[in-house]
């Protein structure tokens, strides 16, 4: 063969192999999209709800050849209540009384538990807990001679008052953090993480075997004594999951609790959010909280509630520091999808981009905003297990139905200030 033959051979081979790789490039999109799979949500929503959530994974999904952007897009969970009925925060709560794992504070004084914690209540728990251990020694709250002192700590922790009826905090932001709901990890002081973990993984189990109804004795009271996992949010979980989405858990309960019960619907420890304990140099928790945004760790101002939740999700999710943290986020650093059944769910909620999925407990704020669906993004779901019946009366939007930093009610409005009307409770 003559070098130019030679050569033209080499072209055309050439030409050829460009011509074929050209025709995979144009090719493999449309390959791909055949062999990409959306995942289907499984039945049991209320009206369009399961329409609207498969639009989402439609749309966003990693099969979608026309999603807004490539990176995933984030969905955030709040836990109690919105993926499973129930608390594990009350159901820990319960464990470490029954098993007698609160530890006697420094000096014996419940001061140092939490700086919100009134002297009334100081006052009360200390004669009923005094004289049962040392400091730094667990109380025998799971025993007869420990009742009173169970009987206290649960009336403070869970109707926020004395048992007679002092009220336990005061002098807190109501939009940052529910000095109630922060007690819990700071009783957990003097246990390592691991500790904790383990106390939560028993009582998950105790709570799962309980039947649906069952209550446990607590002191001397009955109280709670199940939790279960709503099949409907562990399928919408798993689907975005598989659909490429970025799921993650935002909790007011402590991470450690958080963290074992999330992984019954296959979310990591790193995509939960829960209330978090500074720890001492060998790794016990402390009495004091991590905190956010413009909030240091210690002082004990700021959880995974309301505004806090934002904050949190904005510095732990999108990479937010500072103050900026505390701040709303442009859309594009913020989650596409989030799913709430409470006001102190509020805030995370307005943030999400594309839809907000409300589970209906008669909340004032929240089912304001929700059935005023200013922007056609809420969508409202009974609670999956023992819904609640209507509420009779309207929401109070326009009068009381907002609660401010320091406390004070007054109305919901939307973005624009404008006052959102009463509204009636249509989705039960």
């Amino acid at each position: 063969m003559t070098p130019r033959n030679t050569v033209r051979r080499l072209q055309a081979v050439g030409a050829a192999a460009a011509m074929a790789a050209a025709t995979l490039v144009a090719t493999a999109p449309a390959a791909q999209a055949a062999h990409c799979a959306t995942p289907r949500l499984a039945a049991g929503w209320y009206g369009d709800n399961q329409a609207r959530l498969q639009q989402l994974i439609d749309q966003y999904g990693k099969c979608s050849p026309y999603r807004p952007s490539r990176a995933k897009p984030v969905a955030v969970f709040d836990w109690d209540n919105t993926v499973v009925k129930n608390d594990v925060g009350d159901a820990q709560m319960y464990w470490l009384l029954r098993n007698g794992r609160i530890r006697q504070p420094a000096g014996g004084d419940w001061t140092t538990t939490s700086r919100h914690l009134t002297p009334a209540a100081a006052r009360a728990l200390a004669d009923a807990c005094a004289a049962l251990a040392r400091p730094g020694a667990p109380l025998p709250t799971g025993t007869p001679a420990g009742t009173g002192c169970a009987d206290e700590l649960a009336a403070v922790y869970g109707t926020a008052a004395t048992r007679s009826g002092a009220a336990a905090f005061a002098g807190w932001d109501h939009r940052t953090i529910e000095p109630a709901y922060a007690w819990l990890p700071q009783l957990m002081q003097g246990w390592t993480a691991s500790e904790v973990r383990g106390f939560a993984a028993a009582a998950r189990a105790e709570n799962l075997a309980a039947p649906i109804g069952a209550t446990q004795r607590v002191g001397s009271a009955s109280v709670t004594g199940w939790v279960r996992y709503y099949d409907q949010q562990k399928d919408l979980i798993e689907g975005l999951r598989k659909a490429g989405f970025d799921v993650w858990i935002s909790s007011a309960s402590p991470q450690p609790v958080v963290e074992v019960w999330a992984t019954g619907v296959g979310v990591a420890a790193d995509h939960v959010i829960g209330i978090r304990n500074t720890t001492t140099t060998g790794g016990k928790f402390t009495a004091h909280l991590k905190g956010c945004g413009s909030v240091k760790d210690g002082a004990d101002t700021m959880i995974t509630y309301i505004d806090g939740k934002r904050c949190w999700i904005n510095q732990e999710v999108f990479g937010v520091r500072g103050a900026a943290a505390e701040k709303v986020q442009p859309a594009a650093r913020r989650q596409v999808f989030a799913a709430g059944d409470s006001d102190t769910d509020i805030s995370f909620l307005r943030d999400a981009t594309a839809l907000r999925l409300v589970v209906n407990r008669n909340k004032n704020e929240l089912m304001c905003r929700a059935y005023d669906d200013s922007d056609g993004k809420w969508i409202v779901n009974p609670m999956f297990i023992e819904p609640k019946k209507q509420k009779a009366a309207p929401y109070p939007c326009s009068t009381t139905g907002y609660v401010d930093h320091d406390g004070t009610p007054g109305p919901v409005r939307r973005g624009d200030t404008s006052v959102i009307p009463d509204q009636t409770d249509r989705v039960f």
